[in-house]
């Protein structure tokens, strides 16, 4: 039926609760096929049992109801990244957009868009930063379809994206270079940061949210219960990256190390005096006045550090490495010693030792290279 300038469409639809049949009116459409068309396929899904009520809510409105209701079920710093993600290249782009009429084309136009001039001054992101975009839609749309029950299939399923190449931890260093840095950092009073963080692959976040009731220098290890970040400026403390906490052990050199630097942290406390500011069950990292360090410090310091040996004379120079390297060192000496992987997974705090297979592959790889010749040297040495 026409009214005024656009067509309507009525159907009946059964009430799940009631079993009541009851007309359902739709309207908004520009021609008369188009309406017929609409029609056909509500037919279709009340007959399933799957008809939806027509909804103009746009895109960008559900999204910022989405956020808000999951705002108490996820960790702080994650909601921030999708509000970014949601704010910087959804809104601009298909915000506007009914959400009942977004088809996989023009998520699939999105992403091609993002991945050629998405980013800033017109160049194009990488398509690891659009693949994040697609896993916060495909969760957004997922909710739309089973909780909220506002469109019948997700749009981002049958989309297309840009191709993921998982990359692999690029050149770390050899033992040796670590041991050299190391030992070159030995007299700073975050020293024992750097150590723990090679010594164990635990994440930035993880290591500086560390009590000291989570360290057992008796037992040789560390529980890993939580991480920290900041957003907005304002430092959170949250579950670990996995949601699980986990326990490492550590070698005697690296509990020797965590005495040492548990003396000097006394020795600030004491001469710090009443303006100490750190608690009783107080961070194994902090400043001078017992303050938690902020994760961009020392991220910032291993960068120093390293000019600074660089920088003297005599000396064989280290390539760049970030403070993440340290924890790809760690892995990847394991991985070359023969450690199993579930091993080296649990360590790193892994969710599922595919991840690990996943980022390490190069190494797995070597050692498959090496698997024929170690067969028939067992074999050949029992004839």
């Amino acid at each position: 039926m026409k009214r005024g300038k656009t067509w309507s469409y009525v159907i009946r639809v059964t009430d799940p609760e009631t079993g009541i049949s009851k007309p359902k009116w739709v309207g908004g459409f520009p021609t008369e096929d188009a309406a017929k068309e609409a029609r056909d396929e509500a037919r279709v899904r009340a007959r399933r049992g799957e008809y939806i009520d027509r909804n103009a809510i746009t895109l960008g409105e559900y999204l910022d109801e989405w956020l808000d209701a999951h705002a108490v079920e996820i960790k702080p710093k994650t909601l921030a990244n999708y509000r970014y993600l949601i704010d910087r290249h959804v809104r601009p782009n298909i915000g506007g957009l009914r959400l009942q009429a977004v088809r996989p084309g023009q998520i699939t136009k999105l992403y091609r868009d993002l991945v050629t001039v998405g980013g800033r001054k017109g160049a194009g992101l990488s398509p690891r930063t659009v693949a994040h975009v697609h896993s916060v839609l495909r969760k957004a749309f997922g909710d739309a379809v089973r909780v909220d029950e506002l469109i019948a299939s997700n749009p981002t399923e049958r989309a297309k994206r840009p191709r993921l190449h998982h990359g692999e931890p690029g050149k770390v260093w050899t033992p040796a270079q670590l041991r050299t840095f190391l030992v070159s950092v030995e007299g700073h009073r975050l020293s024992a940061f750097f150590h723990l963080a090679a010594y164990t692959g635990a994440r930035r976040g993880e290591l500086l949210n560390l009590r000291w009731p989570d360290v057992d220098l008796d037992g040789g290890s560390i529980h890993i219960k939580g991480s920290v970040g900041f957003v907005a400026g304002e430092r959170i403390e949250g579950t670990t990256k996995s949601g699980r906490s986990r326990v490492v052990s550590l070698d005697p050199g690296t509990v020797g190390v965590l005495n040492a630097h548990r003396k000097r942290q006394l020795a600030d406390k004491l001469k710090a005096g009443e303006f100490w500011k750190g608690t009783e069950d107080g961070h194994v990292f902090a400043t001078g006045w017992g303050e938690p360090v902020h994760p961009d410090t020392v991220s910032s310091l291993m960068a120093t550090l390293i000019k600074e040996h660089n920088a003297a004379d005599g000396i064989t120079p280290l390539p760049h490495a970030r403070l993440h390297d340290l924890r790809h060192v760690h892995a990847t000496t394991l991985l070359l010693a023969g450690v199993p992987v579930h091993v080296v997974a649990a360590r790193l705090g892994h969710a599922d030792p595919a991840i690990t297979l996943r980022v390490y592959a190069h190494v797995v790889n070597e050692q498959l290279a090496e698997a024929a010749t170690i067969f028939a040297d067992r074999i050949d040495g029992a004839a």
